[in-house]
């Protein structure tokens, strides 16, 4: 149930009698585009001779409206909540009528399921370029099978609960063959493997969360209530950081094939993602200020990563005699084609745990933190509008720099002198 808005003027017949009686209703706002809407015509010498009416007024765009009646008032009688409505029940069906304007907009016939509020929203994903691959996969898996069917208006935070608690208690997908029966991992029960499978849970509820919050703003249904109060696991979702060092990184670039070294020698100078350095043209780069232009990020952001003066040596040899329009590594680089290089270059390599090419993001960002380079800096050069993601994954390599910090920084109020003492074995 949604949240009522309150309104003295219309919420008693008391007050409402003390209203002007006009043609045009007395409007209250309850969305964006929905307002409700009471009128009462006047009576015979000035009395009202019938119950004033509730209507609800839509906006359509262009500075149009469309209002429409949607109940008799309980001025005289008891509310029924079929014709006969409350101020509370001609909210309700206010609401109702908006979510049932925009379905149908939006060519939904019948309610809202789970399953085509998820779609919806992946869609949308797909539709602004970002990577719908995961979500998906968690949508087909975990959120369709199990509650895909039942109505959105239908969900309550005691159902959602449950679904989230089942989804720590189900065993570890592993991957199988199309076609055949899906297989899983074993799963000991010990405090890691459970908190494994609650932060796996909390990212397939960050999912189905959004895809509702996603149909609730564009008015496919009335209220956010029901999920709104259920909440993820907390301290469940430990930064999973790998990254290289100094050495490990000489090594892996000299394992790299030749047309795949320049893509990893550019993630370890810059810390940008990979679809990021796929998408870069030789033009990108500003030899004159030692910069480069991220023009499309996760984000949708723009960005001007900085370059360390190796950096920009590095872009300016792989630049040189080029037109500005190429690609910047050679070819257009596609989804998923660094995987096997990335492999083959890691084994060649010998470098054990193995790493993925986004560990080249957080190799550059550790190392920058570990260095002294204030976490705001490293979270604008990686493209993060605060420091909140740089702090969870990063924070505790900078004890050193946070200490000196604080030592050279924080205020000093004279209100120690020196003693001129030593502690013994210190002499």
């Amino acid at each position: 149930m949604a949240r009522r808005t309150p309104d003295a003027r219309l919420e008693s017949r008391e007050s409402r009698s003390r209203l002007a009686s006009r043609g045009k209703p007395h409007y209250r706002l309850l969305e964006p585009g929905l307002h409700i809407g009471y009128r009462r015509l006047k009576g015979r010498k000035g009395r009202p001779a019938v119950a004033g009416t509730w209507v609800a007024r839509h906006y359509v765009g262009g500075r149009s409206y469309v209002v429409e009646k949607i109940g008799v008032a309980d001025d005289f009688s008891d509310a029924d909540g079929t014709i006969i409505l409350s101020f509370a029940q001609a909210q309700d069906k206010a609401r109702t009528r908006m979510v049932l304007r925009a379905q149908s907009a939006d060519g939904i016939a019948g309610p809202l399921t789970v399953r085509a509020a998820v779609e919806g929203y992946l869609e949308f994903l797909e539709a602004h370029g970002k990577s719908a691959v995961d979500a998906r996969h968690r949508v087909n898996a975990h959120i369709c099978p199990k509650v895909g069917d039942l109505e959105v208006s239908s969900l309550t935070p005691t159902m959602l609960r449950k679904w989230l608690a089942n989804l720590t208690r189900a065993l570890p997908r592993a991957r199988t063959k199309a076609g055949k029966p899906q297989q899983h991992r074993t799963f000991d029960g010990s405090d890691e493997a459970i908190r494994r499978r609650k932060s796996s849970a909390n990212r397939t509820w960050t999912i189905l969360r959004a895809a509702l919050n996603h149909a609730f703003h564009d008015d496919l249904v009335a209220s956010d209530a029901a999920w709104r109060k259920v909440k993820a696991f907390r301290g469940v979702d430990a930064a999973r950081i790998r990254y290289l060092t100094v050495a490990e990184a000489q090594r892996l670039i000299n394992a790299c094939a030749p047309e795949f070294r320049p893509l990893v020698q550019a993630a370890l100078q810059t810390g940008c993602r990979y679809g990021e350095l796929c998408r870069l043209e030789v033009t990108d780069f500003n030899r004159d200020a030692g910069t480069l232009a991220i023009r499309k990020s996760k984000s949708d952001k723009a960005r001007h990563v900085v370059l360390t003066d190796e950096g920009a040596e590095f872009f300016k040899g792989l630049t040189a005699g080029r037109a500005g329009n190429e690609p910047m590594f050679g070819r257009q680089w596609g989804v998923s084609h660094q995987l096997r290089p990335m492999a083959e270059a890691v084994i060649g390599a010998k470098i054990t745990p193995v790493i993925s090419f986004h560990g080249l993001r957080h190799t550059w960002a550790s190392h920058a933190v570990m260095n002294g380079v204030p976490l705001l800096v490293v979270a604008k050069n990686l493209g993060h509008a605060d420091t909140r993601m740089v702090e969870k994954h990063y924070g505790h390599l900078a004890p050193s720099y946070i200490a000196d910090a604080i030592r050279a920084g924080a205020p000093r109020f004279g209100m120690v002198e020196s003693s001129g003492l030593r502690v013994l074995g210190e002499l």
